[in-house]
């Protein structure tokens, strides 16, 4: 008896994680745009905060993304479903990245992004705190994620924060402020602009 519990046991995991996999994308299909500001944290593995940065986002399906970051660490990231830019100023730097299944996997994204095959690319669950409050947690299956572990919080279903943990142990948590659900946004918002005398590197793009 106890080697068919053990044996059911990786079943009803899976059986779970499509479940929350399907909720989750129905949820974020509801999305259409998104746009909020936003004040991330970086605490490292002792909980000490290590860094704080503040700044805006935009996301329009299919694929539209915008990122705004302020000083210290101030950077535009901007993606049309094909390729990602992203521009330091410091550096004074634009890399363009072909939008491959790594860069895909970057949590924002999955504001802009397909997310039909959820369960294909994490496992997921799901939990409930009171009426409102709902978190879903995913974990991915490729050893070669950009993180270990994504929380995703949402308020009477709009989304409220983001907890990454990436294979160092360091947490990075996104809260979001003056969201804007399903508000038209022109395509000409996700677009670079960029003194002409910056370096432009093409990885692969």
């Amino acid at each position: 008896m106890a080697f068919g519990v053990r044996a059911d046991q990786p079943g009803q995991e899976e059986q779970g994680s499509l479940i929350a996999s399907n909720e989750l994308a129905s949820l974020l299909r509801g999305y259409e745009s998104y746009q909020a500001n936003f004040i991330q944290i970086v605490v490292n593995e002792q909980g000490t905060q290590v860094q704080e940065t503040r700044g805006a986002l935009k996301a329009k399906r299919p694929g539209l993304f915008y990122w705004e970051s302020s000083e210290p660490l101030a950077q535009f990231i901007v993606s049309n479903g094909e390729t990602v830019e992203v521009y330091d100023p410091d550096l004074e730097q634009v890399t363009v990245h072909h939008l491959d299944e790594r860069v895909q996997t970057t949590p924002a994204l999955l504001l802009s992004g397909e997310v039909g095959n959820l369960n294909e690319t994490y496992r997921v669950s799901q939990r409930s705190i009171g009426d409102h409050t709902r978190e879903f947690t995913l974990e991915p299956r490729s050893p070669d994620s950009l993180f270990v572990s994504l929380r995703l919080t949402f308020f009477d279903g709009e989304l409220q924060e983001m907890r990454m943990r990436d294979s160092l142990s360091q947490m990075s948590i996104l809260s979001f402020n003056q969201i804007e659900l399903n508000k038209a946004l022109d395509n000409s918002v996700f677009t670079l602009e960029y003194p002409s005398t910056v370096d432009v590197i093409r990885d692969g793009a």
